[in-house]
Protein backbone atom coordinates (compact mmCIF):
# COMPACT_ATOMS: atom_id res chain seq x y z
CA UNK A 1 0.00 0.00 0.00
CA UNK A 2 1.45 3.33 -1.11
CA UNK A 3 0.84 6.25 1.27
CA UNK A 4 0.26 9.58 -0.48
CA UNK A 5 -0.20 12.98 1.18
CA UNK A 6 -2.13 15.52 -0.91
CA UNK A 7 -0.84 19.00 -0.02
CA UNK A 8 -1.60 22.36 -1.51
CA UNK A 9 -4.47 24.54 -2.53
CA UNK A 10 -7.90 23.93 -1.06
CA UNK A 11 -10.10 25.90 -3.45
CA UNK A 12 -10.78 23.17 -6.00
CA UNK A 13 -11.72 19.49 -5.99
CA UNK A 14 -8.36 18.23 -7.27
CA UNK A 15 -7.82 15.86 -4.34
CA UNK A 16 -11.08 14.02 -4.91
CA UNK A 17 -10.28 13.83 -8.62
CA UNK A 18 -6.98 12.04 -7.89
CA UNK A 19 -8.58 9.72 -5.32
CA UNK A 20 -11.42 8.76 -7.69
CA UNK A 21 -9.08 8.19 -10.65
CA UNK A 22 -6.88 5.97 -8.48
CA UNK A 23 -9.93 4.00 -7.30
CA UNK A 24 -10.99 3.54 -10.92
CA UNK A 25 -7.51 2.14 -11.65
CA UNK A 26 -7.75 -0.05 -8.51
CA UNK A 27 -4.46 1.30 -7.20
CA UNK A 28 -3.47 0.36 -3.64
CA UNK A 29 -3.09 3.86 -2.24
CA UNK A 30 -3.92 5.35 1.15
CA UNK A 31 -4.46 9.11 0.90
CA UNK A 32 -4.18 11.75 3.61
CA UNK A 33 -4.50 15.51 3.39
CA UNK A 34 -4.76 18.64 5.48
CA UNK A 35 -8.13 19.81 6.75
CA UNK A 36 -9.62 21.39 3.63
CA UNK A 37 -12.57 23.12 5.30
CA UNK A 38 -11.13 26.64 5.52
CA UNK A 39 -13.24 27.72 8.50
CA UNK A 40 -12.44 24.60 10.52
CA UNK A 41 -8.73 24.89 9.74
CA UNK A 42 -8.61 28.59 10.61
CA UNK A 43 -10.63 28.30 13.81
CA UNK A 44 -9.47 24.99 15.33
CA UNK A 45 -7.06 26.73 17.73
CA UNK A 46 -9.58 29.08 19.28
CA UNK A 47 -12.35 26.46 19.23
CA UNK A 48 -10.17 24.02 21.18
CA UNK A 49 -7.90 26.28 23.26
CA UNK A 50 -10.00 29.43 23.70
CA UNK A 51 -10.51 32.83 22.13
CA UNK A 52 -7.78 35.34 21.32
CA UNK A 53 -8.01 39.11 21.07
CA UNK A 54 -5.59 39.42 18.18
CA UNK A 55 -5.78 37.57 14.89
CA UNK A 56 -2.04 36.88 15.06
CA UNK A 57 -2.50 34.65 18.12
CA UNK A 58 -5.70 33.11 16.73
CA UNK A 59 -3.84 32.17 13.54
CA UNK A 60 -0.85 30.94 15.52
CA UNK A 61 -2.96 28.58 17.62
CA UNK A 62 -4.66 27.17 14.55
CA UNK A 63 -1.45 26.84 12.57
CA UNK A 64 0.28 25.00 15.41
CA UNK A 65 -2.54 22.49 15.77
CA UNK A 66 -2.77 21.98 11.99
CA UNK A 67 0.99 21.49 11.88
CA UNK A 68 0.67 18.42 14.13
CA UNK A 69 -1.48 16.78 11.45
CA UNK A 70 0.68 18.00 8.58
CA UNK A 71 3.97 16.79 10.10
CA UNK A 72 2.56 13.37 10.94
CA UNK A 73 0.96 12.94 7.52
CA UNK A 74 4.10 13.93 5.64
CA UNK A 75 6.35 11.78 7.85
CA UNK A 76 4.07 8.77 7.32
CA UNK A 77 3.83 9.24 3.54
CA UNK A 78 5.80 7.62 0.73
CA UNK A 79 4.90 10.33 -1.78
CA UNK A 80 3.80 13.94 -1.30
CA UNK A 81 1.74 15.54 -4.06
CA UNK A 82 1.76 19.34 -3.85
CA UNK A 83 -0.65 21.39 -5.98
CA UNK A 84 -0.07 25.07 -6.56
CA UNK A 85 -3.35 26.58 -7.73
CA UNK A 86 -4.26 29.67 -9.67
CA UNK A 87 -6.15 31.85 -7.23
CA UNK A 88 -3.98 32.31 -4.14
CA UNK A 89 -0.34 32.06 -3.24
CA UNK A 90 -0.04 28.82 -1.32
CA UNK A 91 2.67 29.50 1.22
CA UNK A 92 1.53 26.42 3.12
CA UNK A 93 2.08 24.29 0.01
CA UNK A 94 5.62 25.62 -0.31
CA UNK A 95 6.23 24.79 3.36
CA UNK A 96 4.86 21.28 2.87
CA UNK A 97 7.12 20.73 -0.15
CA UNK A 98 10.16 21.98 1.78
CA UNK A 99 9.35 19.81 4.78
CA UNK A 100 8.86 16.77 2.55
CA UNK A 101 12.15 17.49 0.82
CA UNK A 102 13.95 17.78 4.17
CA UNK A 103 12.57 14.33 5.04
CA UNK A 104 13.76 12.99 1.67
CA UNK A 105 10.21 12.17 0.55
CA UNK A 106 9.33 11.73 -3.11
CA UNK A 107 7.50 14.85 -4.26
CA UNK A 108 5.20 15.36 -7.23
CA UNK A 109 4.31 18.99 -7.94
CA UNK A 110 1.23 20.05 -9.89
CA UNK A 111 1.47 23.53 -11.39
CA UNK A 112 0.81 25.47 -14.53
CA UNK A 113 3.45 27.07 -16.75
CA UNK A 114 2.83 30.52 -15.26
CA UNK A 115 4.34 29.34 -11.96
CA UNK A 116 7.40 27.68 -13.48
CA UNK A 117 9.84 30.46 -12.62
CA UNK A 118 8.45 31.17 -9.14
CA UNK A 119 8.57 27.48 -8.18
CA UNK A 120 11.88 26.55 -9.77
CA UNK A 121 13.54 25.60 -6.47
CA UNK A 122 10.58 23.45 -5.44
CA UNK A 123 10.53 21.88 -8.91
CA UNK A 124 14.24 21.09 -8.55
CA UNK A 125 13.51 19.15 -5.34
CA UNK A 126 10.59 17.27 -6.91
CA UNK A 127 10.74 13.84 -8.50
CA UNK A 128 8.20 15.01 -11.10
CA UNK A 129 6.39 18.18 -12.12
CA UNK A 130 2.93 17.51 -13.55
CA UNK A 131 0.51 19.86 -15.22
CA UNK A 132 -2.67 18.08 -14.06
CA UNK A 133 -4.16 15.39 -11.85
CA UNK A 134 -4.25 12.75 -14.60
CA UNK A 135 -0.48 12.93 -14.97
CA UNK A 136 -0.15 12.38 -11.22
CA UNK A 137 -2.37 9.29 -11.37
CA UNK A 138 -0.34 7.94 -14.30
CA UNK A 139 2.86 8.45 -12.28
CA UNK A 140 1.37 6.67 -9.25
CA UNK A 141 0.16 3.79 -11.44
CA UNK A 142 3.62 3.48 -12.98
CA UNK A 143 5.25 3.48 -9.54
CA UNK A 144 2.92 0.77 -8.26
CA UNK A 145 2.54 -1.40 -11.36
CA UNK A 146 5.26 -0.43 -13.81
CA UNK A 147 2.49 0.16 -16.36
CA UNK A 148 2.13 2.98 -18.85
CA UNK A 149 -1.44 1.99 -19.83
Amino acid sequence: MLKVYLAGEIHSDWRNEIVELCKKEKLGIEFTSPITDHETSDNCGVEILGAEEKNFWKDRKGANINLIRTKKSIKDSDVVVVKFGEKYKQWNAAFDAGYASALNKSIIVIQNEDHQHALKEIDAAASAVASDQLQVVRILKYVLEGSLK
